[in-house]
């Protein structure tokens, strides 16, 4: 039995301003010290809750703390050898906005069964002293024509999302009538451990 595919973007963190990114590396909270326990995310497990049913990609994309797309852009086409027709594409946060920038701007040489935009951004912040969306923005003019590109569009998003606020979420819906609009509560940015929705979501298309 074939199994389905399921290719997973994750976020990472863009800059117009490159002193904008050397003042993030000269103020941000040190991690990963002695004594201290990285806190477990949802990605890390996705593969392990879907099932041996499914064949899951997690790539980890170009330099994700100073994020360019066209790196980001070059490793994705090198996956396209080994994706089959009918692979569901999920995007968490700059991964949504590249995955939104790329379906917009490209021709895949694949099917799409669908597309999952979790805590994606629909627009750039225009503030070059800090993170900004950099070179990942897009026309969001266009953001209709993306159900023109696969065959479902699921949007998943909650209020309380302290970095790409829900109201980008209300405007991919806008864009796009066809989406189905998951939405969370209490979840943040979806930094949580667990995301039982999206695991539900993912194995009810298969």
């Amino acid at each position: 039995m074939k199994k389905q595919q399921v290719f997973f973007i994750h976020g990472g963190n863009p800059y117009s301003n490159y002193e904008a990114f050397l003042n993030e590396l000269r103020t941000k909270e040190v991690g990963g010290l002695p004594g201290t326990e990285a806190s477990k995310k949802w990605p890390s497990s996705l593969r392990e809750h879907l099932g041996e049913q499914f064949e899951v990609f997690t790539p980890h994309m170009p330099n994700k703390q100073n994020a360019h797309y066209q790196e980001w852009k070059i490793w994705f086409e090198r996956h396209f050898q080994y994706i089959t027709n009918d692979v569901i594409l999920i995007g968490y946060s700059l991964g949504g906005y590249f995955l939104a920038k790329y379906l917009l701007e490209n021709t895949l040489p694949f099917t799409v069964k669908a597309l999952i935009l979790a805590a994606a951004p629909y627009e750039n912040d225009t503030d070059t002293s800090k993170e900004d969306g950099g070179d990942f923005a897009f026309d969001t003019r266009r953001v209709g024509e993306l159900a023109q590109k696969v065959k479902s569009i699921t949007l998943l998003h909650s209020t309380d999302d302290f970095v790409v606020p829900y109201e980008h979420a209300l405007k991919y819906q806008a864009a796009l009538p066809v989406a189905e609009l998951i939405t969370l509560h209490g979840k943040n940015h979806l930094l949580v451990e667990e995301l039982p929705e999206l695991v539900q979501k993912i194995q009810n298309m298969a």
